[in-house]
């Protein structure tokens, strides 16, 4: 951290804002916390780095806890019917994500310290928002979204969905936006792509957390103190569950357009300012 300081309380809280309002938004949040990160100096030191990096990592279980309070009836359900309950759409929706987790679980497996190593960089996020914006305007030509709903999702659309997320390890894709955009490709309607997003994303971000907590939860707490990232975590809980409830609203009746022109000028406005060394 800063001359060896604390991650401040501030600090946090912005961080966790960040986190909760971009987690499920198609522009990614992980680009938008690098950049955070490096606005605020914070990570200096390889512990102090190493730290901040699985903090980041970790305060998305606050935007998780969200998705589980708000979709608490819809996971209860999915996963009673895997165990046995007698509902086949609630038991369909389960194995679906069970498909959709496994691909980027082994990918990030496999290949996490090598993309923290390669791909945590500026320039590699720059690229993902500029591609994912092209990508999404693209898609939006199209003007179409299938009927499908969430009851009528499949274990063979789970696996499309899941490999695409799969694409978000790579940092700055947006795990939302493969995932919308996959899903919608199967066919389902817009609600319910977003949906399944944030029920694929309960799985996927609750096990990076989790894993990161294993891992690096003594390191976290020896560098950055324990108040300042109990705050962040509160805030990207809060921030998370107004996004998710705005997000709902917005693409049902304004669709993804305006994420890809937001993508793209957050991308020029990033490579601005590292050209300029402000970043």
């Amino acid at each position: 951290m800063r001359s060896g300081a604390r991650l401040s309380v501030a600090d946090a809280v912005l961080l966790g804002l960040v986190e909760g309002l971009t987690e499920f938004l198609p522009v990614s949040s992980t680009g938008h916390l690098a950049v955070a990160q490096d606005l605020l100096d914070i990570g200096t030191g390889t512990r102090g780095q190493a730290a901040a990096d699985a903090y980041v990592i970790v305060v998305q279980g606050g935007a998780v806890t969200a998705i589980g309070w708000l979709y608490r009836s819809r996971l209860l359900g999915a996963g009673t019917a895997i165990l046995g309950r007698r509902d086949d759409s609630a038991r369909d929706l389960g194995w679906a994500l069970v498909a959709a987790f496994v691909p980027a679980g082994v990918a990030g497996l496999l290949l996490g310290d090598v993309i923290k190593d390669r791909l945590f960089g500026i320039w590699p996020i720059v690229l993902a928002w500029a591609v994912g914006g092209v990508v999404i305007l693209v898609w939006s030509l199209r003007e179409k979204t299938g009927n499908k709903l969430l009851e009528d999702v499949r274990i063979c659309d789970g696996v499309l969905i899941g490999g695409a997320q799969a694409l978000a390890l790579w940092p700055g894709v947006s795990r939302s936006l493969v995932t919308i955009l996959a899903a919608l490709a199967c066919g389902l309607a817009m609600k319910a792509a977003v949906e399944f997003s944030f029920l694929l994303g309960f799985l996927t971000l609750g096990a990076a957390t989790a894993y990161e907590m294993i891992n690096s939860g003594s390191l976290i707490s020896e560098e950055l103190g324990l108040l300042a990232p109990v705050v962040g975590f509160i805030a990207a809980l809060g921030s998370a569950a107004v996004a998710v409830a705005w997000m709902l609203r917005f693409l049902e009746h304004k669709g993804l357009a305006v994420f890809g022109w937001y993508r793209l000028v957050v991308a020029a406005l990033v490579a601005g300012l590292t050209t300029t060394t402000l970043l």
